[in-house]
C-alpha cells in the first residue's frame, strides 16, 4: 500500500467521523432546544383569559353570509317524491296518531333521549301489552346498526314520558330510531330497507305495530341533512413552524404531555377540555420512524366544540405559545404567517357559523352534534 493510499483511508476516515459526529450533535441540539423550551415556568395557556378582543380563528372558504339552513320543505319533497311530505323536520309532521307523543319527546330532549326527532328517522312502535325492559333489551341488540348508521331505541312509561329503556322499567309504547345522515352519507335505500326488515322481526316479537314512513320521504330527509352536514363540516388548522433546526420527536411528545396534551390509543395527540370531550388535536407531521420534526398542526373540529368553550381560541393561544417556546412561526397551510387583523377577521366568520349552526336547532358541541358530525 502506497503513502497515497494510506493518506486518503485516514482522510476518508476522518471525513465519516466528522460526519457522525455532526449528525449526533444536532440530534443533540434539536433534543436540548426543546427541553429548554418546555423546563421553565410558564402559565398554562388555556387557563389564562383571552386578551380583550380576541376571538377564535376559521377557514378562509367561511362565508359571512348569513345562512340559516332547515331540513326540506313541504315543497321540496313534493317535488321530489311526487307526495305531500309529511316530515320535513323529522317527526314533527308525522300521523296524527304522532303528534301527542313526538310533542312529548321533544319536551324530554333535555333528558338526551337516544332517538332524536331531528336526526333520526324515527318509526314508532305500538305494544299490544305492557312490556319490561328486561325482555325488550335483548330483543333490541341485534339492530344496533344498519350500514354505517347507528339504530337506537327509547321506550314510553305508563305515565307517558319517554327514556330510554332500562332494564326494570315498563314500557306501553316504543320508538325506534335511525340516524338519517353522518360525515360520510346520507341514509340510503338499502340502509333503510334493512332497518325496517329487522325492525318488523323485532315488532313481530313483541305483537307491536310499526308505523313505517315512506321510504322516498325519508331519503328526501336524510339527503337534506347529510346537506347540512356536508355544509357545516369544518376542521380548522394553524400550524407552528420551526425558525430552525427541527425539533426532536421524543423529547416533544414528553414536553407536549407535561402541556397538557392526552395521546389516544390511535396516535393522536388531544388537549382535553376537562369535561370528557376534546377542545382541539395536534399532529407531528411525521411517521413513528422518523425523530425530528420542523412543523406541528393543531387542528379543530368545530360544529363539535361549544362555541363557550372557544376552540379556536385557546388553540391560537397554545400555538403562540408553542412557537416562543420552541423557537418557530404560527403559519397557515401553505406557510404564511397568521397576522392577528386575519384571525380577527376569522373571528367574526366563526360567530356566524355558529349562530346558523344554533339557528339550525343543531347547536355546536351540543349532543346533537356531537351525533350528527362522527
Amino acid at each position: 500500500m502506497t503513502d497515497l493510499q494510506t493518506s486518503l483511508i485516514v482522510i476518508g476516515g476522518a471525513i465519516v467521523a466528522g460526519v457522525i459526529s455532526y449528525n449526533k450533535w444536532q440530534e443533540y441540539k434539536a433534543k436540548k432546544s426543546v427541553e429548554r423550551a418546555f423546563s421553565s415556568s410558564h402559565d398554562d395557556v388555556l387557563m389564562v383569559p383571552s386578551e380583550e378582543g380576541a376571538a377564535p380563528i376559521s377557514v378562509t372558504d367561511f362565508s359571512v353570509e348569513r345562512r340559516e339552513p332547515t331540513l326540506p320543505s313541504d315543497d321540496q319533497a313534493y317535488a321530489e317524491t311526487g307526495t305531500p311530505f309529511e316530515g320535513g323536520e323529522p317527526a314533527e309532521r308525522a300521523q296524527e296518531e304522532l303528534d301527542a307523543q313526538v310533542d312529548m319527546m321533544q319536551t324530554a330532549e333535555e333528558k338526551e333521549l337516544p332517538v332524536d326527532y331531528l336526526i333520526d328517522c324515527t318509526v314508532p312502535l305500538a305494544l299490544a301489552a305492557q312490556l319490561r325492559g328486561d325482555k325488550i333489551l335483548p330483543a333490541l341488540q341485534s339492530l344496533r346498526h344498519v350500514g354505517s348508521k347507528p339504530v337506537h331505541f327509547a321506550g314510553q312509561h305508563v305515565d307517558g314520558g319517554w327514556e330510554a329503556i332500562t332494564y326494570g322499567g315498563i314500557y306501553k309504547s316504543l320508538m325506534a330510531g335511525v340516524r338519517l345522515a353522518n360525515r360520510s352519507n346520507a341514509l340510503n335505500e338499502l340502509e333503510y330497507s334493512e332497518f325496517v326488515m329487522r325492525l318488523r322481526q323485532i315488532a313481530d316479537d313483541f305483537d307491536a305495530d310499526p308505523d313505517v314512513p315512506d321510504m322516498a320521504e325519508v331519503m328526501v330527509t336524510a339527503r337534506s341533512l347529510h346537506h347540512f352536514v356536508t355544509e357545516y363540516d369544518a376542521k380548522l388548522s394553524v400550524n407552528v413552524q420551526s425558525n430552525g433546526a427541527p425539533w426532536s420527536v421524543t423529547t416533544l411528545l414528553a414536553a407536549l404531555g407535561r402541556q397538557g396534551f392526552d395521546v389516544r390509543p390511535e396516535g393522536r395527540l388531544v388537549m382535553p377540555d376537562g369535561e370528557g370531550g376534546v377542545l382541539f388535536s395536534l399532529s407531528t407531521n411525521v411517521t413513528l420512524a422518523e425523530d425530528t420534526t420542523s412543523r406541528l398542526t393543531l387542528l379543530l373540529d368545530v360544529p363539535v366544540v361549544a362555541p363557550e368553550r372557544d376552540g379556536f381560541g385557546a388553540m391560537i393561544a397554545c400555538a403562540r405559545s408553542l412557537s416562543s417556546r420552541l423557537d418557530g412561526t404560527v403559519v397557515d397551510d401553505s406557510s404564511q404567517p397568521l397576522s392577528d387583523a386575519s384571525l380577527n377577521e376569522i373571528g367574526g366568520q366563526i360567530e356566524i357559523f355558529y349562530a346558523d349552526m344554533e339557528a339550525a336547532d343543531v347547536p355546536a358541541g351540543s349532543n346533537r352534534a356531537l351525533r350528527l358530525f362522527n
